[in-house]
């Protein structure tokens, strides 16, 4: 019996980082080791005169399996500080 190809979908995973100075690192890394789904990146700086302990929206465009935007999605919201939510497309 053949195995079945799982669907790739697009999707947006939108990143809320309450403290961009401390946690950046840590979500970065698990975008990094999901480089190869990601299509696109955007950062978007909260609070624009913010100096310390600032707010930052990250929303990222991926193509990837339900079960790959799932687990991103997961991961980083396994983070402190960290709220991620995924609208999955097609």
């Amino acid at each position: 019996m053949p195995i079945k190809k799982e669907k790739l979908r697009l999707a947006a995973i939108t990143i809320l980082v309450k403290d961009r100075q401390k946690h950046s690192a840590d979500v970065n890394r698990i975008l990094t080791e999901n480089g190869h789904l990601i299509m696109a990146r955007l950062g978007v700086n909260v609070q624009r005169h913010c100096v310390s302990n600032c707010t930052a929206m990250i929303v990222v465009a991926v193509e990837g399996t339900a079960r790959n935007i799932a687990k991103i999605t997961k991961q980083l919201n396994g983070l402190y500080g960290i709220a991620a939510k995924a609208s999955v497309f097609a």
